[in-house]
């Protein structure tokens, strides 16, 4: 059954609940959450399917229209087979909202003020006053705005320097009071207590806080500090296959502001003191957080003087530094929502031994086959602690050497067979 729609929701729930138990989704993207939100208090459930954990038939890459996007969509529902982006509530939206709207004010400050530098170099005027040490003063302070309004030019070029001063000047007070709205924002009761934890640690302030606390939502929705990590696109990509290991730069799939909040506060730790952060006036952090703070403090100054030492350039052992202050901002801010990481199960180092011995004795390999074949073939395969593993599948199976393999069924399964 196929039918086109606008955007009114009570026409979608009025012709999708004349079916039996109807469900609705759409690709996660410019349309956000509203829809989801309007189709749920129609009594039509939802869901808001994450367009990058969709696996698309490498056959449609260059047929892409609506319809063939909505049965596709249709058919990864039916089979279970949509990941689900989390709903977040009206709260949190609107302060990603906000602090979004300040990420994109600091991005036009910054192009306003590479505009008006570069029409003032290509007239010959540059800034190069120098204070009483020798070393340059730095741009856009008073001294340099001072500067700027010295500069007497004639005809056009008079009419362009204005334009680009008053973008300028527009832009800084446009991002000096969006600033001022998102610290006000933290400092309420639904973000002071997760602003005030993550803040104990050293590289994070008052607006990286609150943007990884907005981005987020709730820590508690991840499972692990490395899911965070994650989803924050900070993990190694890997490009491997049997024996062979081969692990790139990070993956970047994930949210580009809380990555990049991360990127740039694993920087201070390249010039920091191990020492703790000292609290901020006026805060009320519990003492536990506090001492994680301070622990995290203390490793990620150990682990980047250890990648230097180690030759590791700046760049890499910024990335690992802030891969690892991801994981700790994850189990501070659980801390101070209240799901602490500890509260949770951990493995004992006996069992993550057991675990691994059990990892390195499994092997896993995709073979073709009929669902319903008889098991009268037997394959032989190897582990990578090189011991025979014997496998039996379907009559109609594909060799396992990709170099000798001959198509004789359409399906792939999947065998997954350990040593005992």
């Amino acid at each position: 059954v196929r039918r086109s729609f606008g955007t009114d929701a009570s026409e979608i729930a009025e012709w999708a609940l004349g079916f039996e138990d109807p469900r609705a989704c759409y690709e996660s993207g410019p349309t956000g959450f509203h829809m989801a939100r309007e189709l749920r208090a129609l009594g039509l459930d939802c869901a808001v399917a994450a367009v990058s954990k969709m696996q698309r038939p490498a056959a449609d890459a260059r047929r892409k229209n609506d319809r063939r996007d909505a049965e596709f969509i249709a058919r990864m529902l039916a089979t279970h087979n949509i990941v689900e982006v989390p709903l977040p509530d009206m709260a949190v939206e609107a302060a990603r909202d906000l602090d979004r709207a300040l990420d994109d004010a600091t991005r036009e400050l910054h192009r306003s003020r590479q505009r008006l530098n570069m029409f003032l170099i290509r007239l010959g005027h540059v800034w190069d006053e120098r204070n009483a040490d020798g070393a340059r003063k730095k741009a856009w302070t008073r001294a340099h705005w001072r500067w700027v309004s010295e500069i007497r030019l004639e005809g056009p070029q008079r009419d362009a320097l204005e334009y680009y001063v008053t973008a300028a000047r527009c832009a800084e007070s446009d991002r000096r009071q969006l600033e001022r709205r998102v610290v006000a924002l933290a400092g309420t009761d639904r973000w002071r207590a997760t602003v005030e934890a993550l803040s104990c640690i050293k590289g994070v302030d008052t607006l990286t806080a609150f943007r990884l606390a907005a981005e987020a939502g709730s820590f508690s929705r991840f499972r692990s500090a490395p899911a965070f990590a994650s989803w924050c696109g900070l993990t190694p990509s890997e490009h491997s296959s049997g024996e062979s290991e081969r692990r790139g730069g990070i993956t970047k799939a994930g949210n580009a502001l809380a990555r990049t909040a991360l990127i740039e506060s694993a920087w201070h730790y390249s010039t920091c003191s191990p020492r703790p952060k000292a609290p901020a006036p006026g805060t009320d952090v519990p003492p536990a957080i506090r001492s994680r703070a301070d622990d995290c403090t203390a490793r990620l100054h150990r682990r980047r003087e250890a990648l230097a030492a180690a030759g590791k350039s700046a760049c890499k052992a910024n990335a690992a530094v802030a891969r690892e202050l991801a994981c700790w901002v994850w189990e501070i801010g659980c801390r101070s929502e209240g799901t602490a990481s500890s509260s949770r199960r951990q493995p004992t180092p006996a069992g993550r031994a057991r675990a691994s011995t059990h990892r390195r004795r499994e092997f896993t390999t995709f073979l073709m086959g009929s669902p319903g074949a008889a098991p009268d073939k037997r394959l032989d395969s190897y582990d990578s602690a090189g011991r025979r593993i014997e496998m039996r599948w379907g009559a109609r199976t594909y060799r396992a050497d990709r170099r000798k393999r001959t198509r004789k069924s359409p399906r792939i399964l999947a065998c997954q067979a350990s040593v005992d």
